[in-house]
Parts: C-alpha cells; structure tokens; sequence
C-alpha cells in the first residue's frame, strides 16, 4: 500500500474525532449510503441452508452481526445487524496490518543494536554497553545469543563501565488489557524492548512427592534461566497463581493443588527490559563476558554500535501475526506506525485512537478500537464498517496476501475437499465473543468482502466475575459461533458465485432478537 495517512491529516481529522466508542453505542456509519429490501432466508430451488435456521441452530443469545458485499460493485449482499458495535476480537488485527503497511510500508524492519560509548582496547570496551530495543515485539533469546556473538567477535571480553538497557522506542504498559487475569501469558507486558514475547517459561516436575521447577527464557536452541521471575509452589486449592512485584522482580505464587505430576506454561513479565537485560547477561556471561547487572536508561547517549539485528520486513511479521495471533507482534507495530505518523510515542489508548482516526480517513468508516490486538472486550466495531474497510482502496491487494486461508469444513469439523470457493480470513476469539472478517473467491472468481461479529455480553460478563480462565459454557458457545460462521460462508459461497446476486424474493420473518436479513443495493445515480 502507498502511505496516504500523514500526521498532518491526522491532526486535521483529530479536532472532530471521538476519544472512545463505547459498546452499546458504537458508530455505524457507512461510508455507501444505500437503499434497503428485505431478502427471503433462501431460495428453496438452491437447496441452500436458511439463515433463519442457520441462527436458530447457532443458539447463541445476545448479537449476531454480519455483512457479506461484492468486492468489485460495492453491493451489499446479505446483512444480519449490521450496524451493531460488538467487540471484534483478533479482527483487529487485520486492521492494525493495514494501518501498520500504510504508515510503515511492506519493507519496514525493526533493529535491536547494541553500542558502545567508548575505544576497545585489549579486550576492554572503555565505555559502556548499551543495549539498545527498537520497539521488536518478535525478538528472541536464539537472536539476543547472537548480539552477544557479534561483541564477542568485536573483541570485547569485559567492559570498564556499566552495562546499560533503553525501552523508550515505545512506551510501557504492563499489560495489554489489565481487567484479565494476571497469569495470562498473552497479556503481557510492552516496552521498546521485548523478548520471546514478553513471557517466561515455568516448568516443574514431582520426583519423591517433591516438586523442582524452572524458569527459563527459552527459544528453540537455548533457555537460559532467568532471575527477573520468581515461582514458589503454595499449599493451597485457589487461586491457581498470584502475582506481585517486588524490587523489579515478578514474584508469582502457584497452588501445589493445582500442579500434576509435570507440566509447563508461559507465563507473561512485567518487566520486559530487565528481562532481556537479565538474559543479555547470563548469555554474554556464558561467552566468558561478565557483565554489571543491568542499568535502565532514559537517555540514549552517543556510541558506536558494535552489534546489531535486524527483524523480518513488515510484510512477513504481519504474515506471522496473523497466523499465530500473537497479540504483542499486533501491538508493537500498531505503536510503532502511530509513532511513524506522529512523530514520538503514544500510549496505547491514545495509539489506538489514532488508528481509529486512520479508519475513519478511508471513506468515513467508523471504529471504537481500545488497543490494537482485539484483547480488549471495550473495543466495538460494527460488521458493516468491517466490510467496508475491507472493500476500501488497495486493501484487498494488501491484505489478502497475508491473510490466513481459512480452511471450509463440514458439521464434523473435517475438511471438506474440493469445495468450489476459496476463503481467507482473520478470526477473532474471546470467551463468549467469536469474530471472523475476511474474503471469499467464488469458483466463478467473484470476490465477496464479509465480517461477522458475534457476541454474547451477558455470559461474557458472568464469565469474568467467576474469574475462571475458561468459565462453563464459553467452549461450546464459541464452538457454535464458529459452526455458524461455517454455514454463512458455505452459503454465500455458492448463492453468490455469480457477477449479478439472484433477484430479491418475497419478504421472511427476521431472525432471532428481531433481525432482518436484508439485501442492498446502490442507491441509484
């Protein structure tokens, strides 16, 4: 995509923009105005599943929204609450891969470096180390071993100074969404300088009804351990882990009750600079370079940098994010592209703010994002702004490329081979919130753009008062959220595999909680 969204348009459309969406008012402009009929559930001579029966069967309560348009005419196809704003989950992170190409470009790539402010001689570096973070949120222990193998190389075998570490390329949050749990390893922690996702490596095993346990900074050739997390095994049934900070350590409890015989999980940190500084450290110790302990810095002064790496280009990062759904990759280049456009650092409100205003910029389409990964459930967009962003200029060409293929499947769960269309899509899961927004390839090759949005905000609610990671019922809900996304996209794929839709039928009841299937289409001239 050519960046069109510069910081000055940004500053214009700022004065008129809205601070926050809240989600039962969330915007619903669309940028077509359009004329509305209503579509019956099916053509019966089509064999096709009714969408009545579709969201009858789903059996979800609360919102089912979703749009499905041509991507060439702009028509939209079939609507379900369309202008309903609802959490969008992981959507947003195919958002936050259009606006990071836009403002960063395909070949942004993010450097972590290491300087020095003084001469090497004879081994000893007269200066300081610095450790220096570019804001990379996929940077990990194998790639920090080699910033060591390059000032070892560089000749260092000690430092007459301090060892120094400097976050600032972007802001902290010490966690992306602080209403979930503390133990979640996907809501960790942000700083200018990340390591192996901002998350540590609890492992522990029972020999002799006594337990041994591991904290390490693992990655798939080392796993140094760590000394910035702490782990002691508690007598106790509840809670399963409790967190503090002490002295810039994270210090966690776990319930012995709750420990099997082995097992691990990642567990997020709090304190992600010290973290790599503190695996920095032992790596570079382990080369026969002892290091000071590390220091924080705000201000980063003049060196020479004797050691550097230089990540994926934007392109292939936003491939992996969306793949893997990793939440720090999404809020990491979200901060960066709003310092790109903004010229300093923003915290993450205010970033997803301008995001939001980013949006808007293509065409007038409105969101209420919080963050830039989905985590946040006070984040609303509506299935009709969805696929209108998803219909804007350029972003099928941007984004597709890079999108996941999301695979068809049948009541069972299987494959279904041969299946006349092709879908690529970004899918969306909380508990009780389940969004996939995306593109559909007819066998005939029409294009269709299409979100759907699903949400129940009463059990999602009741869900995170029970403080249980995965409460009852948020499984098989999510599961019949993603069975009706199934059937909708089965449907569409076929109803719609021509240039012109099949004509308008009489009118159907609406669907559950007062929907109306619609069709829509340009309004003349």
């Amino acid at each position: 995509m050519t960046p069109t969204f510069t910081r000055r348009a940004l500053l214009a459309t700022a004065l008129s923009s809205v601070a926050s969406v809240a989600l039962a008012n969330a915007p619903s402009t669309s940028p077509r105005p359009v004329a509305r009929r209503t579509l019956a559930a099916d053509d019966p001579e089509r064999g096709l599943d009714q969408v009545t029966d579709i969201l009858d069967a789903a059996n979800l309560g609360g919102t089912v929204g979703f749009v499905v348009s041509d991507l060439e005419t702009g028509q939209i196809l079939e609507v379900n609450a369309p202008d309903e704003g609802l959490p969008p989950a992981s959507v947003t992170k195919a958002v936050t891969a259009l606006f990071a190409l836009d403002a960063l470009g395909p070949d942004f790539r993010f450097a972590t470096e290491v300087l020095a402010t003084g001469p090497i001689e004879n081994g000893v570096l007269q200066g300081d180390l610095i450790l220096v973070g570019g804001g990379d949120p996929n940077l990990v222990t194998d790639q920090l071993a080699g910033l060591v193998d390059q000032i070892v190389e560089a000749g260092v075998t000690k430092i007459a100074g301090s060892f120094f570490i400097w976050d600032k390329a972007l802001p902290y949050k010490d966690e992306i969404d602080p209403p979930q749990l503390d133990h979640l390893g996907y809501n960790p922690s942000i700083s200018g300088l990340n390591l192996n996702f901002n998350r540590v490596h609890f492992e522990w095993r029972r020999a002799n009804g006594k337990y041994t346990i591991a904290m390490d900074a693992r990655s798939p050739n080392r796993k140094p351990d760590v000394y910035t997390s702490r782990m002691r095994i508690v007598d106790r049934t509840l809670p399963v882990y409790t967190y503090k900070q002490s002295a810039g350590v994270d210090e966690w409890t776990v319930a012995r009750g709750a420990l099997g015989a082995e097992g691990s999980r990642w567990l997020p940190v709090r304190n992600p600079a010290f973290y790599a500084g503190d695996v920095f450290q032992t790596l570079a110790r382990a080369r026969g370079v002892p290091l000071p302990a590390p220091q924080k810095i705000i201000q980063l002064p003049q060196g020479d940098v004797i050691a550097s790496f230089v990540s994926a280009t934007m392109t292939d990062v936003l491939r992996d994010m969306l793949k893997f759904s990793t939440n720090i990759t999404a809020e990491g280049v979200g901060l960066t592209a709003t310092r790109a456009i903004m010229g300093r650092t923003l915290q993450l409100e205010e970033s997803a703010n301008c995001m939001n205003r980013w949006v808007r910029s293509r065409g007038g389409i409105e969101a209420g994002f919080k963050d830039h990964s989905g985590l946040s459930d006070q984040s609303a967009m509506s299935a009709a702004n969805m696929a209108a962003l998803l219909r804007s200029d350029g972003a099928i060409d941007a984004l597709r490329p890079i999108l996941k293929e999301h695979v068809l499947t049948d009541q069972n769960g299987r494959a279904i081979k041969g299946f006349p269309a092709q879908v690529w899509a970004k899918t969306g899961t909380l508990n009780f919130v389940s969004s996939l927004a995306g593109y559909i390839e007819t066998k005939s090759g029409t294009n269709l753009a299409f979100a759907i949005f699903t949400a129940n905000a009463t059990q999602r609610e009741a869900g995170k008062a029970s403080g249980d990671e995965r409460p009852p019922g948020a499984a098989s809900w999510n599961g019949r959220s993603k069975r009706l996304q199934q059937r909708l996209l089965q449907r569409w794929a076929v109803r719609y595999d021509k240039v012109d839709p099949l004509p308008v039928l009489p009118a159907t009841p609406a669907g559950p909680a007062g929907a109306v299937l619609q069709v829509e289409t340009p309004t003349p001239g």
